[in-house]
């Protein structure tokens, strides 16, 4: 993959240029900032962005407006957000324009090399990788809660490697169990949730997806 960076905490930013090169990909640029970030985009055309939320200049949410921008302007391109921090709005802001070659992920993520170039590799595909704790927080936060409540432990498991982007049999292997399996928890899911049956990848987790992020009752 080609791949920019952005993240301003220069220590990290070095980790992750190591960490990919070493595993043979191309780090086409590694930068400070949301506005460098845009540049580096337009001017290299990577296979996926890796940014930061927080960064300057504002340090709020400049890392993520710029990878809205991304979206918009270079839908070829995949965009992995991570943070410190899992904050849903975030998220939901995001995923407002599709599930397909986007990502969300805790930065403690990057500590499991095989799980973050996983993710980052799904993305970059045009799958989707969402952190299991955003999908735990968007989970609490619906308005279809009581729905939510009817699933078993084990839907909750697959509902969450299924919003992940994680094809069936990826999820099989993961719970170590059968894909048929799978399959019945995932109908189950959809007839519980009232959600629309595809075997398309990226629809289903859209379907999950605009399920969670309902939000809070107002």
């Amino acid at each position: 993959m080609r791949v920019v960076i952005a993240e301003d905490a220069a220590v990290l930013r070095e980790l992750l240029v190591q960490m990919l090169t070493m595993r043979g990909h191309e780090v086409v640029a590694s930068v400070a900032d949301a506005d460098a970030l845009r540049a580096a985009v337009a001017e290299h055309a990577p296979d996926i962005a890796v940014v930061d939320i927080r960064m300057p200049p504002t340090h709020t949410d400049d890392g993520l407006r710029a990878a809205i921008d991304i979206r918009e302007r270079h839908p070829e391109t995949g965009v992995l957000l991570f943070s410190q921090y899992i904050e849903t709005k975030y998220a939901t802001r995001l995923l407002a324009q599709g599930s397909e070659g986007v990502g969300y992920l805790l930065k403690e993520r990057v500590a499991n090399v095989a799980e973050f170039t996983d993710a980052l590799e799904r993305v970059a595909a045009g799958g989707t990788a969402l952190d299991p704790e955003v999908i735990t927080q968007l989970a609490s936060a619906s308005r279809r809660t009581e729905k939510l409540r009817a699933l078993t432990d084990r839907e909750r498991d697959v509902m969450k490697l299924m919003a992940e982007g994680r094809s069936n049999t990826a999820i099989a292997q993961q719970l170590h169990v059968s894909a048929g399996t799978v399959e019945k928890h995932v109908a189950a899911i959809f007839a519980k949730l009232d959600l629309p049956v595809s075997e398309d990848h990226n629809r289903r987790v859209l379907a999950v997806i605009r399920m969670l992020r309902q939000g809070p009752r107002g």
